[in-house]
């Protein structure tokens, strides 16, 4: 039984659901590019994939279009991977499963995937639809975009006859993002070295926080749990001496952690002292994030005694150093558009092997050379305590464009449509529009998408009316095209 049969539009939340249905985080879009190339040829549709499994599927204009110029509709297929801590759902392959509360659409326990999935869905039903109006339409769907846009980086994009494209990429409907920050990943490792023995071993675990996506949500306040363990575990080290054995969270460099951990190995003899340590720290925590985290937990487990190796005290001193001093969050705001973060940073994932500590960085800003100064600074970070650096998914900004008749067009069917005034902003997160901008000359953009919330988390969820609202949008801006 479908859960959103019967929703409106009809065929996008049709779509949608079998898109839910297929497995599809990012690294992992064989299946979901295969589907959609199964569609396109059941619609005897022009399609082809490419090495990255970025799909193109080309519908020819309807008649008395033939001389609009070809318009590129856009989203990409690889969603977040995120689910709660109590969450048995096998990402590689379970499909999602989807509850209607009131107008919203949810996953249990998982993120949704509206993030891009929606964009994908769109696309699809407006290929199927023979009754509407339209310029050449070039679908382009890509693939990893949540892991540094691997996809939009690699698509030859030659074949293309775009001359606009409609990023379907973002998550308030009304508001039409026009530029964006460029980004990059900064991934730092750490030796270390171990000291084999027995001894008592708790599990500090610090949990509850609200995340969120790293370019979104970074001027909210939220608490980054990666960070706020490395603050919990120095002031420990203050009071205690204690063997550090492993520090973990987070799973995505661009999605703000909200649980991570660090096993410990302890005396024994200090455990109740350490447990109300830690009580009190809670407790420091929850006052200064008060009105943002109201959620914020810290436990510490009782102690198992265990053969284990712990960090040599002059690593493990490097590791609670490095907690401590790495940058995160917002670093400048733009002075020349009130409210918008310039440049910022987010420490996604943290995680201890047998050998080393790493920590994965995602960096955002809307000027270059501010976005490598402070990626700078982590690269000098971590090589003065003696570890290394590489960077990935290295992207560019998308620069604001005065003059846009896809813009003025866009903003005109909206009033029209709406009987009110539309936003125009800029974005601190990443688009993919800044790289197509790059492969194809004078290509006018702009991106929009239905109201969607608390996007690469569990909470995720996405807004029916909505969704129906900006259909019957998207479908008249393609109608007056002509």
């Amino acid at each position: 039984m479908r859960v959103l049969e019967g929703l409106k539009p009809e065929r996008v939340f049709y779509y949608f659901e079998e898109l839910t249905r297929i497995p599809h985080g990012s690294g992992n879009t064989d299946a979901i590019s295969k589907y959609c190339m199964e569609v396109a040829n059941g619609l005897g549709l022009e399609h082809w994939r490419d090495e990255f499994n970025n799909v193109t599927i080309i519908k020819p204009a309807t008649p008395g279009y033939e001389n609009a110029p070809a318009v590129i509709i856009q989203g990409h297929l690889d969603m977040v991977n995120e689910k709660t801590a109590d969450s048995d759902h096998d990402f590689d392959k379970d499909p999602l499963k989807l509850r209607v509360i009131g107008d919203w659409i949810w996953a249990t326990d998982t993120t949704l995937g509206g993030d891009d999935g929606i964009a994908i869905a769109y696309a699809l039903a407006i290929l199927e639809d023979n009754t509407l109006e339209h310029p050449r339409l070039e679908c382009l769907f890509t693939t990893d975009e949540e892991v540094g846009m691997e996809g939009a980086v690699g698509y030859d994009a030659s074949r293309l006859n775009g001359k606009y494209l409609l990023n379907m990429d973002s998550e308030e409907e009304g508001i039409f993002l026009t530029s964006c920050a460029g980004g990059i990943r900064y991934h730092l490792q750490l030796p270390i070295r171990r000291i084999e023995t027995e001894g008592n071993v708790v599990t500090l675990t610090l949990s509850g926080l609200m995340g969120g996506h790293s370019g979104v949500e970074i001027d909210k306040g939220r608490g980054n749990a990666d960070i706020l363990l490395g603050y919990v575990l120095n002031r420990l080290a203050e009071k205690y001496t204690y063997g550090l054995i492993s520090v973990d969270g987070g799973f995505k460099d661009n999605a703000i952690p909200r649980e991570a951990s660090a096993r410990l190995m302890i005396d024994v003899i200090e455990f109740e002292a350490l447990s109300a340590s830690v009580a009190e720290l809670e407790s420091a925590l929850r006052s200064d994030f008060a009105g943002i985290e109201e959620d914020i937990v810290l436990t510490l487990s009782q102690p198992e005694e265990k053969q284990i190796g712990f960090m040599h005290p002059e690593d493990q001193q490097k590791v609670l150093f490095l907690l401590m001093q790495a940058p995160n969050g917002v670093q400048a705001m733009s002075m020349n558009i009130p409210g918008l973060v310039e440049t910022s940073l987010n420490l996604g994932i943290l995680k201890t092997t047998e050998t080393e500590v790493s920590l994965a960085f995602a960096l955002r800003s809307s000027v270059e050379h501010r976005r490598d100064a402070l990626g700078a600074k982590l690269a000098g970070l971590i090589t003065y305590l003696g570890g290394t650096y590489d960077t990935t998914g290295a992207y560019p900004a998308w620069e604001y464009r005065r003059d846009s008749r896809l813009r003025e067009l866009m903003l005109d069917t909206y009033r029209d449509v709406y009987g009110k005034e539309p936003e125009i902003q800029a974005i601190h997160a990443g688009l993919e529009c800044g790289l197509f901008g790059k492969k194809i000359s004078g290509l006018d953009m702009i991106s929009f998408g239905p109201d969607m919330k608390d996007i690469h988390t569990p909470q995720e969820c996405l807004c029916i009316s909505s969704v129906q609202r900006v259909w019957e949008y998207v479908v008249e801006v393609l109608r007056r095209m002509k």
